[in-house]
């Protein structure tokens, strides 16, 4: 297996407004497996990916599959394979399961696609008929994770799937995000240390709109004192359990999340 990332941002800057939000952030995402973008409120989360997916200008180097992709614009980003699962899902409330995951449908994806799908989430085939809206938020992020399944991407990046959601809840995106990661590395934007604690092989930290810590994230996450330093809290007591039976709007992210959804068609 190649050591080399699958996506590295080197030096990436970010300009709105005559403020300097990003001030050369570096980030490796490995080419298996969850790597976790953690930091404070403010930290530049959120700029950093709306960065790597070219929905604010930016300078700096971002790589993909080996290719400089800083210039390039979302939708061709989303066509060389980054899906974007939005912090709100995105799902479409009065659609059915399966019509949600239609509308996201690659021409040509066929079978095959929904096999994937449906393998590591057999409650979207169980549940196609339902309307989207009467579901979970556990059973949301399924779809929003399965619709860039189906467009055969190389990477998704989760931005804060678990915000404000019960913890029953957190533990069932659990569960699907460590699915998805079994098919497709996965960018963990996230503020639940509990859940990086059990998705996570490595994290990236930003303080202030710079890389202020990468490495393994069971190294960070058990050393009370950098987790104190770098992110402001303690053994975080947000419960994620191991194992468990199953069970601001933004217009710019909005876009890329159909764009995704799409596959940039």
């Amino acid at each position: 297996m190649s050591t080399e990332p699958l996506l590295a941002v080197r030096d990436l800057a970010v300009v709105i407004g005559g403020r300097h939000i990003l001030h050369g952030v570096d980030l490796d995402v490995a080419p298996s497996g969850v790597t976790a973008l953690l930091g404070r409120n403010g930290a530049g989360k959120t700029t950093t990916v709306r960065g790597v997916l070219g929905l604010v200008p930016r300078t700096g180097s971002v790589r993909f599959l080996g290719e400089e992709t800083v210039r390039l614009p979302t939708h061709a980003l989303v066509r060389r394979g980054i899906g974007y699962a939005p912090e709100d899902r995105g799902v479409f409330s009065a659609l059915t399961v399966a019509e949600n995951l239609r509308l996201a449908e690659r021409p040509g994806a066929g079978e095959p696609a929904y096999a994937l799908v449906h393998e590591l989430f057999p409650e979207l085939k169980t549940r196609a008929r339902q309307l989207a809206g009467t579901l979970s938020g556990g059973q949301q992020q399924m779809v929003a994770i399965g619709r860039t399944l189906l467009n055969g991407n190389r990477l998704i990046i989760a931005d804060e799937p678990t915000k404000g959601l019960a913890p029953k809840v957190v533990t069932e995106v659990a569960q699907v995000l460590e699915r998805a990661a079994q098919a497709v590395p996965v960018l963990l934007v996230e503020q639940n240390l509990a859940m990086v604690r059990r998705l996570a092989e490595h994290c990236v930290v930003l303080a202030d709109g710079r890389t202020a810590h990468r490495g393994p994230a069971a190294g960070l996450l058990a050393d009370p004192e950098a987790t104190r330093r770098l992110l402001g809290v303690g053994r975080r007591t947000d419960a994620v359990p191991e194992e468990h039976p199953m069970a601001p709007h933004d217009p710019g992210a909005a876009a890329a999340a159909a764009d995704s959804a799409k596959g940039g068609a």
